[in-house]
C-alpha cells in the first residue's frame, strides 16, 4: 500500500519529474547587463521584456546560472534597518533573490526601487534593479526554484533561452 501511495504522489507531484531546470515551458529568466533588460521566459516562449539597471561596475552583478531561493514582498532592508513597504526602503516592494556566489539569496537579488529613474542605468552594488510595478507583474510568476541567467551578451533572448533547453 505504501509503494502506491508513493508512486502516486510522485506521478502528480508538481515537482514530477525531477531533473534539470529549466524543463522547455517552465520559467526562465534572463537578464543581460549588455542591454540591461530582463526576460521572462514561460511556456516556450518570451512573455516580457523589461527595462532594468545593474551594477556601476561590471564585475559587481555577478554573471552565471543562478537558482531563486527566496522571494519576499515588501522586503526588510537590513544595512539601514528600514522595515518592508517604508518610501525610503531601497529595495522597493518586491524581492526574488537568486544564490550567485554560494549564498542563500539574501546577498543578491532581483527587486523594487524607490528610485525609479535609475531604471536602466548601471548603478547598483550588484543586484538587479526594477520599478515596483514591473516586480510586482512578474513575481507571481517566479516560482522558487526558477533558474535565472544574468549574462553580458550580444545574443539575443530567444538564442540565450534555446542555449539553455528553455524554449525548446
Amino acid at each position: 500500500m505504501l509503494k502506491l501511495v508513493l508512486s502516486i504522489l510522485l506521478t502528480i507531484s508538481p515537482v514530477w519529474p525531477l531533473g534539470i531546470n529549466p524543463l522547455p515551458g517552465d520559467p526562465f529568466l534572463i537578464i543581460n547587463k549588455k542591454t540591461n533588460q530582463l526576460t521572462l521566459i514561460d511556456e516556450n516562449r518570451v512573455q516580457t521584456t523589461i527595462s532594468v539597471s545593474t551594477g556601476k561596475k561590471e564585475d559587481l552583478t555577478p554573471e552565471g546560472l543562478f537558482t531563486i531561493t527566496v522571494k519576499a514582498a515588501n522586503p526588510y532592508y537590513r544595512k539601514k534597518d528600514i522595515v518592508g513597504g517604508d518610501e525610503d526602503n531601497p529595495l522597493g516592494t518586491r524581492w526574488i533573490g537568486f544564490d550567485a556566489n554560494n549564498t542563500d539569496g539574501r546577498m543578491y537579488g532581483i527587486h523594487g526601487t524607490n528610485n525609479p529613474g535609475s531604471i536602466g542605468k548601471y548603478v547598483s552594488q550588484g543586484c538587479v534593479r526594477m520599478q515596483n510595478e514591473a516586480i510586482e507583474s512578474i513575481y507571481d510568476f517566479i516560482p522558487l526554484g526558477t533558474k535565472v541567467l544574468i549574462t553580458n551578451s550580444d545574443k539575443g533572448f530567444q538564442e540565450l533561452a534555446k542555449e539553455y533547453g528553455a524554449i525548446e
